[in-house]
């Protein structure tokens, strides 16, 4: 499943190709799964709207909506609180491509925009979700882990006893943050991922902010991990997956120290780690 920083590689070469675009046609397939919200709302909210942003929150993608005041499916009072919501789910894919483009395989929307291009959603396994939100803008479940402070770091693992590897997949604390990489974070900061959250003392919690921020920041440098299905918005694969240490590679000799690495389950989730450089 694309991680934090593939929604965010995957929004930003979106926004920097369509905003300020009017969408002018809106098609969806109507397969089941796909739609949070009816397909005709769909259509309705996003037929004539101008794209002002799209940004990432946590692992969706949010498209920021300026609707005409006079739209039935807004408010009178509120002219610019719509918003498209995008999760790409497992194996989702949001494309911009010129109309002469075959459709790919699997296409369940397509936004025709006024500058010539579609912006195109197209889901092999549909566990992607799309919707429109006529409300506050989202904010997601979770804190941020880009822009999360010290102290909201740790205060945000106090006292729980599940592992910290299992917390940091959790949604609801930070969200954005996979397998991929909270393996990888966990390797860098030298913490063994069945260790409990809250006897992590405050300076491993503080290695463990620091060491995800930078590999989040470096993976949305080189474009994400591409060890799936995952390309961005122009079809291209990551490159961070040649930088992973231990992600993917149970069985392997650690990058560090050599040991071999192992192999266990954390949550539900498939998780390596080197029993040397992690304690």
């Amino acid at each position: 499943m694309p991680e934090l920083p593939e929604v965010e590689t995957v929004a930003n070469g979106v926004h920097e190709r369509v905003h300020g675009q009017r969408i002018e046609r809106v098609w969806t397939s109507g397969k089941p799964q796909t739609f949070k919200s009816p397909e005709s709302e769909i259509a309705e909210v996003l037929t004539g709207a101008r794209i002002e942003r799209v940004r990432r929150v946590g692992k969706t993608i949010v498209v920021s909506l300026e609707r005409k005041a006079d739209s039935s499916a807004l408010p009178r009072n509120d002219k610019t609180g719509a918003e498209f919501l995008v999760h790409l789910g497992m194996t989702g894919r949001l494309l911009v491509s010129a109309p002469e483009v075959p459709l790919p395989p699997h296409t369940h929307a397509v936004l025709s925009l006024s500058g010539g291009n579609e912006l195109r959603f197209v889901d092999a396994r549909r566990f992607g979700r799309l919707s429109v939100r006529i409300a506050d803008a989202y904010g997601g479940p979770g804190a941020e882990p880009l822009t999360i402070s010290e102290d909201e770091f740790v205060a945000l693992f106090r006292g729980r006893k599940l592992a910290i590897k299992a917390a940091l997949l959790n949604q609801t604390l930070l969200h954005g943050v996979g397998n991929i990489y909270a393996d990888e974070s966990l390797f860098r900061a030298g913490i063994r991922p069945r260790r409990q959250a809250g006897r992590l003392t405050r300076a491993e919690l503080l290695r463990l902010r620091k060491e995800l921020i930078a590999v989040l920041k470096n993976a949305i440098r080189l474009g994400g991990s591409s060890v799936s299905d995952y390309v961005d918005a122009d079809g291209v694969r990551g490159f961070f997956q040649l930088e992973h240490k231990v992600y993917g590679r149970a069985g392997g000799r650690c990058r560090v120290c050599g040991a071999g690495l192992k192999k266990i389950v954390v949550g539900g989730r498939t998780t390596v780690y080197c029993p040397v450089c992690q304690s």
